[in-house]
């Protein structure tokens, strides 16, 4: 059954196109994806992400838990920070990518994706070692607001001074009158902030940063501008860009596994195949001549299957065809070439410098 966030009413009153996605329905675009990608790269957008899901670890040993289930060091978070990193299995595989927000020691909050909810919640519990885990995904709703102007529209509705929440760090206040969890992070690239109140309430606090907003041209933003916003930045989508026969290191994503930290559930296996060495590894490329390729194209070398293409677009930002494909470790170093199977016609690329977009200064 597809599921609805409390948002629904809002979009279908802005004329959302709505589509399935991970099992909800959810605004693919209002406007137009190229009109909503260019406000969050110029000004601000707001996007409804309270698919995603929401897994607490509350008591005593909860932070020891959540590093031996964890890729990154949470050792190293301090409280009121947030950290990125990887649940795995034994073999190494993904179980999801996610960000820990560290409450307090014994108070860590897991952002999961929202396919992953109901998986990552027994994963998690089956492994806590009798610390308690809750799943909280239908007591939270999630909003981000992203853009260079985001700060200044958010500043509008809260006394929290937003210049004092860093990058990665969150905290608690007021927004519209709203209580939120107030958090500098994102998925665009840009700088922005991800609220997290009572479902009740995000219809309210939807409509208070719409209209806060108004006069820098904030508007509300689907799926669409969220998936070409973060494949700009080279961020990953779990299911597409990688998955339970996955592993980080596979993924590009060796910055957020800290194999010296101690044990951790697919650490052997990383290490092995670390030594080993890998066998593919993603990589960015852009096409050299027309043409978008899309997941699930085959990567070719001398005219025979070589890879993959896990996401691909025509970036609004930079007018190019980008997108991300495992390759063979010859393959992997910038300047690489090879051809795309898009739909039966062989398309030239190379590999280049990721992520594709720099974020303005």
């Amino acid at each position: 059954m597809t599921q609805r966030t409390p948002l629904y009413e809002a979009h279908v009153r802005a004329g959302a196109r709505m589509v399935e996605f991970a099992g909800w329905e959810m605004p693919v675009q209002y406007q137009g994806i190229l009109a909503e990608h260019a406000a969050v790269r110029e000004r601000a957008g707001l996007f409804d992400v309270s698919h995603m899901g929401e897994i607490v670890f509350r008591g005593p040993g909860a932070l020891e838990a959540l590093q031996r289930l964890f890729t990154n060091d949470l050792s190293r978070c301090a409280d009121g920070q947030a950290q990125y990193g990887c649940l795995c299995r034994d073999g190494g595989g993904i179980v999801d990518d996610v960000v820990v927000y560290r409450r307090a020691a014994d108070d860590l909050l897991v952002c999961v994706n929202a396919a992953n909810r109901a998986k990552d919640f027994d994963w998690l519990r089956q492994r806590a070692g009798g610390v308690p885990v809750a799943n909280e995904s239908d007591d939270w709703a999630q909003l981000a607001l992203q853009g260079p102007l985001a700060a200044v529209v958010l500043q509008r509705l809260t006394g929290t001074r937003l210049s004092g929440v860093g990058t990665y760090r969150f905290t608690v206040g007021d927004v519209a009158g709203i209580p939120c969890l107030v958090a500098r992070t994102g998925y665009t690239g840009e700088d922005g902030f991800e609220l997290f109140c009572a479902p009740g309430e995000s219809p309210r606090l939807w409509d208070a940063l719409l209209e806060a907003g108004s006069g820098e041209g904030l508007c509300p933003c689907g799926l669409g501008a969220r998936d070409s916003l973060r494949l700009e930045m080279t961020y990953r989508l779990y299911g597409a860009d990688m998955d339970d026969d996955t592993t980080p290191l596979e993924a590009g994503l060796s910055w957020v596994v800290k194999l010296d930290k101690g044990e951790f559930v697919g650490r052997e296996a990383l290490l092995r195949q670390r030594e080993a060495g890998l066998s593919r590894k993603l990589v960015g490329f852009a096409l050299t001549e027309p043409g978008i390729a899309r997941h699930g194209h085959a990567v070719l070398q001398d005219g025979r299957p070589a890879g993959v293409v896990t996401s691909g677009t025509r970036s609004p930002t930079l007018g190019t065809s980008i997108g991300l494909a495992y390759v063979p470790p010859g393959l992997t170093a910038e300047g690489s070439t090879f051809a795309i199977d898009i739909r039966g016609r062989p398309v030239s690329a190379r590999v280049v410098k990721t992520p594709f977009y720099s974020r303005k200064k």
